[in-house]
């Protein structure tokens, strides 16, 4: 069982710190944190200085390199008119070839930050090189592999997986488990961890020492726009050398090295209080069995041979470094006699303890060995002489490895050395060439952010965790401006640097993020039919590669300059303004276009959704809702942005511009429009990922969406039922009865009066002897006015089809919230423990079948199970959605009732209904209803056109029936119309006599085949404006109105009565 550890008692035992949970379990993907503060030294004895010299260099590249320069310029020195260096060659007094060898392997010598020097340079600036020429092959031109960064890769990556592997191994046993400092470890074992920690470093060292070589000989050999097409010939020097010298290659191998160093670097800092335990054990054990054990057999012999110089050096090796058992040396140890050991042995006791020499006592251990073994002396007979050769070789083998005691005693001080690459940043030598034309170079000449833009511009998914590896070089040179050059001008540049690269960074990763997110998205919504087909036609559409920014999205604490940062947050804010800048391009995305848009404006929406959803697994963003009301401008108007352009496109596009088919149910715009299109702002040019996320996937959707550009129909109804919600409807439901009001109190009003008076006052219907050719010539002349009217088909039937494009309207949005409510009551059916009924078996009861759903579909029962475990406030919300939810399924409201009831309101003018009947019943021959109106309207446009002449369905559609019909179902003279248009009439004979003549350039039979299509659309939209007018009329006369008529009698018993 796992065993918790509290805060307190954590920090009351600082050894179980590392077992402490994180409130944010993040990956490691960036450098330790580097102090940039003073830091004193308190060491004040001596150092080494000499041993860099003589012993074995923790550089083993650099002690290469400083003795590769000694070389070269000492040739340079010795070349001249006294000495010949050709001529010593040739008395094999030095060795050219050799020299020749290690300079063409070591062209370049990094000196100090920006500065280098070819080591061949000395070669050709001495003073007999040109008869000499043909000797040397380091002077010529040649890329040595050492330079080649890209090949030594493979046997950096192979030494980085197989000391990562050891070291975890280790670290699993050392760290997790807690064993590291409480546990007592045998000396074999700690001179495993002692050695681990020795080849950490060493492997640093060579790594850092390759980063720093090739930038060298790259700063030695800039470009030019002959070697790279991409460098411009008015590049300055400093930027051929670093931005244009680099291949893609090389820059991604520079980046995984520097990955390496600081990653390495990390692992061996979290082991180092377990190293330091093995470093002081290993050290100080090695000390004491030299000194106590190793060193008896020379001091035995020395005391023999009476070599007295040699026992004084022996005898103070021991004094200095020898930590006794007892606190003194044993007395009677016979070596201290130069007698043989007895035949039992001499039992020396060596102590183990954790504790390392100081540096003073190293510096003189390894001074007087080195006097010991030294070839060279002062006096003609070295002391090297007295020793066997065994004894010579154990204190050369010691001597060797001593060295590296210094550094692992401050093994912290060593990592960060040799972990040190702020030598990459510095170009005050490139700086001052510029002769002050440059005060600094920009940021794309500088190689921290070449190397970190590289991996943003590419979007290497192998190197996106490294990205911040390359930034951690300003921590370097930062530390180093203040550590060793104390420059405080050079710290000033670097954090002004840091601050634009650290901006710019942020910019790009969050876009890139959001982008990947945005592709995302748009791939996983987008159809895969349309996918398959169109790999089937070639055209494949790529998903977006997967990248790893999930591991940057948990870096909450990264370390820059001294400051924490929460790049998380910072990616956040960004993050958070591209959403809505994406909400609200799509939402200007459907203001510059027509209504017919507002099925992709749904889709756009909901890939932001998804955007916004994948995007929430990583960071802490608003809510979608909130996002999408502020960017709709809804967070306090009633109303949004869709709301209104809806309402504005209905008002000044829909309703005059398109014309309605029944049997497609679709509105198609006018062939012929009688209003100017209205001006549209154009969309602003955004990035593809504000849209659907990259560029395929908007050619993909654009393709899509195409189909529904040309109609609107019962997907845009739907689509605007879901975004416009309860309230936008009601709100473009008012403004639409306001419309028809205006048309019809106003324009349409004042031409029915105008119409009235141009109808004939009595036109009755002709007997059937006249012949549908009679009848046909009596209403073209009766209607002769009517027909020729010029408004008629222009303005008229404009606004009548206006009225029917808004009944229309209203129409099909409730039927699109019907199906939508309905969808959503299915889907609340069971979480309201509404059950379905259920197919019964022979012999099955059910009562018994329905308890076993109940019980079955108890869990999902709502309401009870927030009673049960909810608060109030979500039980009070929970019984409120329970009850609306089944009040919409019980009522059956129907909002179309109460449009038809609101235009209903709008006819009370006495014109639409005329005088009142001189029978007392109704109108029979009389022309002063409306109906009487509409059936000569409808007369005028049933008459067949020409060849190259638009019908009325074609410009105006069915709307025009639509409004006629619902004026005359509102009025009540739908039976009236029935009995009495003169289309009907007109048809009932036609159909009788079957005959076709051209009556007055209008061919009978056409016209009679135009009557019935109407007549069969004009019985469709009285079914279903019955429909809806039923209930209302059930509603409002509950009684019955009866008129009692007297019973007809003969004239003359009339007169007599």
């Amino acid at each position: 069982m796992t065993t918790h550890v509290t805060l307190e008692d954590a920090l009351s035992n600082v050894d179980l710190l590392e077992e402490l949970p994180l409130p944010d379990q993040q990956p490691c993907i960036e450098p330790p944190p580097s102090s940039i503060m003073y830091q004193a030294n308190f060491d004040t004895n001596f150092e080494d200085r000499n041993a860099f010299v003589t012993g074995i260099a923790r550089y083993i590249e650099q002690a290469t390199v400083h003795s590769s320069m000694v070389m070269g310029f000492g040739l340079y020195l010795m070349d001249g008119n006294v000495s010949n260096i050709y001529k010593l060659d040739a008395k094999k007094r030095i060795n050219l070839g050799k020299i020749d060898k290690f300079f063409k392997q070591l062209q370049v010598v990094p000196l100090f930050g920006d500065m280098q020097i070819e080591l061949a340079r000395y070669i050709k600036t001495s003073a007999h090189y040109e008869e000499n020429k043909s000797k040397w092959t380091c002077t010529q031109s040649s890329i040595s592999p050492q330079y080649n960064i890209c090949e030594q890769m493979v046997q950096i990556r192979d030494d980085h997986i197989r000391f990562i592997s050891e070291l975890a191994r280790y670290s699993n046993s050392e760290v997790v488990t807690g064993s590291g400092l409480d546990s007592q470890k045998s000396d074999e074992e700690y001179r495993e961890l002692f050695d681990l920690a020795l080849r950490g470093l060493q492997l640093l060292s060579k790594w850092s020492a390759h980063v720093m070589e090739v930038y060298s000989w790259k700063l030695v050999h800039p470009t030019d726009k002959f070697c790279n097409k991409d460098c411009p010939g008015t590049a300055e020097e400093y930027e051929r050398a670093t931005r244009y010298n680099y291949t893609s290659e090389e820059k991604f191998a520079f980046v995984e090295v520097i990955a390496m160093i600081k990653g390495l670097q990390v692992l061996m800092g979290r082991m180092e209080s377990v190293f330091n335990q093995a470093i002081r054990n290993t050290i100080y054990a090695a000390l004491q069995d030299f000194a106590q054990v190793t060193l008896r057999e020379p001091l035995r012999q020395a005391v023999r041979k009476k070599k007295n110089v040699l026992i004084s050096v022996l005898q103070a090796i021991r004094k200095t470094i020898c930590d006794w058992e007892g606190g003194r040396e044993p007395p009677n140890d016979p070596c201290l006699r130069g007698e043989k050991d007895p035949k039992g042995g001499f039992d020396i006791k060596v102590p183990r303890r954790a504790v390392g020499p100081s540096s003073t006592q190293l510096y003189m251990v390894r001074t007087m060995l080195e006097s010991l073994i030294a070839d060279k002396s002062g006096s003609k007979k070295t002391l090297r002489s007295s020793l066997d050769g065994p004894i010579v070789l154990a204190i050369e083998d010691f001597h060797k490895q001593s060295f590296f005691f210094t550094h692992l005693l401050n093994i912290s001080e060593a990592l960060q050395q040799c972990c040190d690459l702020s030598q990459l940043w510095f170009r005050e030598f490139f700086l001052e060439l510029t002769m002050g034309r440059r005060i600094q170079f920009p940021i794309e000449m500088s190689m921290p952010w070449i190397l970190t833009d590289h991996i943003l511009e590419t979007k290497e998914p192998s190197m996106m965790e490294y990205v911040l590896y390359p930034l951690d070089l300003y921590n370097d040179s930062a530390y180093y401006a203040l550590t060793k050059f104390k420059k405080q001008f050079l710290y000033d540049e670097i954090e002004a640097e840091v601050n634009l690269c650290f901006d710019q960074f942020v910019y790009k990763l969050a876009d890139q993020i959001f982008a990947y997110y945005k592709a995302m998205a748009g791939s996983v919504l987008l159809d895969k039919r349309f996918r398959a087909e169109c790999k089937n036609y070639g055209v494949i559409i790529p998903y977006p590669p997967s990248n790893r920014y999930e591991t940057l999205l948990k870096q909450r604490h990264v370390q820059l300059l001294g400051r924490s940062i929460d790049l998380n947050r910072l990616i956040t804010q960004r993050i958070s303004a591209a959403m809505y800048k994406s909400l609200d391009q799509a939402i200007s995305r459907f203001e510059s276009e027509d209504l017919t848009s507002i099925v992709e404006l749904e889709w756009l929406l909901e890939i932001n959704r998804l955007t916004h959803r994948l995007l929430c697994k990583h960071m802490t963003l608003d809510s979608f809702d909130a996002m999408f009301r502020e960017a709709n401008h809804n967070v306090s108007a009633p109303y949004g942005r869709i709301t209104l352009h809806v309402f504005w496109e209905l008002n000044f596009d829909f309703l005059p511009n398109y014309c309605y088919n029944g049997s497609t149910n679709r509105f198609v715009r006018t062939a012929i429009p009688f209003t100017q299109e209205p001006q549209r702002d154009k969309p602003a040019n955004v990035q593809p990922y504000y849209l659907y996320g990259s560029k395929p996937l908007n050619i993909a959707y654009s393709h899509i969406y195409s189909s529904y550009r040309n109609f609107v129909g019962p997907p845009h109804f739907k689509t605007i039922c879901r975004l416009l919600g309860y309230q936008g409807i009601a709100v473009v439901m008012e403004e639409l009865l306001k419309i028809v009001k205006s048309l019809l109190q106003g324009t349409i009003l004042q031409y029915v009066k105008t119409l009235i008076e141009v109808m004939p006052k009595i036109c009755r219907l002709p007997r059937h002897e006249y012949g549908s050719p009679g009848i046909l010539e009596f209403f073209h002349h009766q209607l002769k006015d009517i027909i020729e009217y010029a408004e008629l088909k222009t303005d008229v039937f404009q606004s009548l089809r206006e009225v029917g494009n808004a009944i229309l309207f209203c129409l099909l949005i409730e039927q699109a919230l019907s199906q939508e409510e309905v969808c959503d009551l299915l889907h609340a059916a069971p979480f309201q423990n509404i059950l379905p009924r259920v197919y019964i078996k022979e012999g099955e009861r059910l009562e018994v079948r329905m308890k076993r759903l109940e019980a079955k579909y108890a869990p999902l029962h709502l309401v009870p199970l927030i009673e049960r475990l909810g608060t109030p406030q979500q039980i009070a919300i929970a019984r409120e959605g329970d009850l609306l939810t089944k009040e919409r399924l019980c009522c059956g409201l129907s909002m179309f009732e109460v449009i038809l009831t609101r235009i209903r309101s709008y006819l009370q003018d006495p014109i639409w209904r005329g005088p009142p009947p001189t029978n007392g019943v109704m109108h029979v021959d009389e022309c002063v209803e409306f109906h009487r109106l509409w059936s000569a309207m409808q007369f005028v446009y049933c008459i067949p056109v020409g060849t190259n002449e638009f019908t009325a369905e074609q410009c105006f559609g069915d709307g025009l029936n639509w409004a006629g019909c619902s004026i005359i179902v509102l009025l009540g003279q739908q039976r009236r119309f029935d009995l009495f248009d003169f289309c009907y009439h007109l048809l009932k004979v036609q159909r009788q006599d079957g005959k076709d003549e051209i009556i007055k350039n209008v061919p009978l039979k056409k016209m009679a085949d135009r009557i019935r299509k109407y007549q069969i659309l004009n019985n469709e939209v009285f079914a279903i404006l019955n429909k809806y007018m039923k209930s209302v009329e059930t509603d409002s006369s509950t009684v019955e109105h009866v008129r009692c008529f007297q019973p007809p009698i003969h004239q003359s018993l009339a007169t007599t009565c």
